[in-house]
């Protein structure tokens, strides 16, 4: 596990010195959240913030005109008088918690979105919307902003840790259990909550857990991240008027981790508090669907760049894959673009037919491709348990008897090969090509990695709303 070091004093080392105990880790969480300040952050940490920025960013404004953004704009709006903050990539203005719901779910909704691979919790989709949209509506600094970013991020991971994995086994969607958390934490730290008004916004968000896996597939899974970022922000709003909750939410014996999972190790909330750092391990994906199938697509398109490949030459992709694989994304007949984010088997058609993996490929129009189609029944999966999930192992066979292969120990985008800030851009760049002018996309861009030193981190909210 990565470590940052900082300082021996300060807060954040007392908080690392202190043990953590079953009857008090929402406390000590709490307490390390109010305290922590933005100039303990190591470099390398703040840095991981920018990035984690940029590509929510880009994700929210490429997923702004979705049909699942459409329809929830037009059913929120009538009950949305308050116009306080604006729908990236798009023109409307609602209430700060609608508009939190609405940016979270556009920032999911392609399946692009951030991961920390330790937990597969999409940790910027359910934090990042609720504190742009406070931002718009109270000034906020862009390093208060983007420290609160950080201990968000830092506050869901930790708490997936503690459950993970069978928390997720038992078919919650880990985002928004967990995201929820990290929403509370990020707003009450704007909000200057008190300890014990964090502990209780952490109380109040322990009481909202949303998402199951079953809806991985339809627009239901989106949702989830956008009503973490919602339920997190009430959280915050009630504990900071003085509406409490039972003091260890957490970790009393009915409390959120003994009901909601079978494993509960403390010591991955409280252990290490601001020496090591979980935001500092987000990655960022190169492929428009779950990290299961990275390996996989990598595979596809390394061989299809390395032997020129043309889907009517091949006749058999043969993949061994983790258990994970199937159990996630074993859909053989997807039928919308985001069905298809939860089959390998059109993920590596479409990743050999068309030599890419973003957005684009898993839309309606990919989905009915009959090149796509015919290849996807040639495809092949076997769970192999000693293949890891960050592995695959993959054998094409050719039409002519020869055979090609291919062995990915770490994905493109993973934390030992993960996308450079030049990779980053040009993913940025592609999603709001759409929907930003050139010039108004570069701006963008560059206003998320200087954030910091803006007095307001509104201006980012501001540079992508759409004309």
């Amino acid at each position: 596990m990565s470590r940052v070091p900082l300082a021996d004093s300060g807060p954040a080392a007392r908080a690392a010195s202190s043990a953590a105990s079953p009857s008090g880790v929402t406390r000590e969480l709490a307490r390390y959240i109010v305290e922590s300040r933005y100039e303990e952050l190591p470099a390398a940490v703040r840095k991981e913030g920018l990035r984690t920025l940029v590509n929510w960013v880009g994700v929210a404004v490429g997923g702004s005109h979705h049909e699942t953004i459409d329809k929830a704009v037009a059913a929120l709006a009538p009950f949305s008088a308050a116009s306080h903050a604006g729908i990236l990539g798009r023109g409307e203005r609602f209430d700060i918690m609608n508009a939190a719901f609405i940016n979270g779910v556009s920032s999911h909704i392609f399946d692009f979105d951030d991961t920390h691979l330790k937990t597969i919790i999409h940790p910027a989709a359910p934090v990042v919307p609720a504190i742009l949209a406070f931002a718009e509506y109270r000034c906020v600094s862009g390093s208060e902003f983007l420290n609160a970013l950080i201990l968000g991020v830092e506050t869901e991971c930790r708490i997936g840790n503690a459950v993970y994995p069978d928390h997720y086994d038992r078919g919650w969607h880990i985002t928004g259990t967990c995201g929820v958390f990290g929403a509370a934490a990020a707003m009450g730290k704007l909000l200057g909550l008190t300890e014990q008004q964090m502990v209780w916004a952490l109380g109040l968000a322990a009481s909202q857990p949303v998402g199951l896996r079953e809806s991985f597939g339809s627009m239901s899974k989106s949702f989830n991240p956008g009503r973490a970022a919602h339920n997190g922000m009430t959280a915050a709003v009630l504990a900071a008027a003085g509406f409490t909750s039972s003091d260890e939410m957490i970790e009393a014996r009915r409390g959120w981790a003994s009901t909601i999972s079978t494993k509960q190790d403390y010591r991955e909330i409280t252990g290490d508090l601001g020496l090591r750092y979980e935001a500092a391990l987000n990655t960022y994906k190169p492929f428009a669907c779950g990290v299961v199938l990275h390996p996989a697509i990598d595979a596809a398109i390394q061989l299809r760049s390395q032997h020129g490949l043309r889907a009517d030459r091949i006749d058999r992709v043969e993949l061994r894959v983790n258990p994970l694989v199937l159990e996630l994304t074993g859909k053989k007949t997807p039928h919308t673009g985001l069905d298809a984010k939860f089959s390998v088997y059109h993920a590596v058609a479409v990743a050999l037919v068309e030599g890419a993996a973003g957005d684009r490929q898993f839309s309606e129009r990919a989905v009915r491709d009959p090149a796509v189609l015919a290849l996807r029944a040639r495809v092949a999966p076997t769970v192999d348990r000693s293949i890891q999930p960050a592995q695959v192992d993959m054998t094409v066979t050719l039409n002519d008897g020869r055979t090609l292969h291919r062995h990915i120990e770490h994905a493109t985008g993973s934390a030992t090969s993960p996308l450079s800030d030049d990779a980053l851009e040009a993913k940025f760049l592609d999603l709001v090509a759409d929907i930003l002018p050139p010039p108004r996309a570069r701006r963008l861009l560059d206003t998320c990695w200087n954030v910091e030193k803006l007095p307001s981190a509104a201006a980012v909210a501001e540079a992508a709303v759409a004309a």
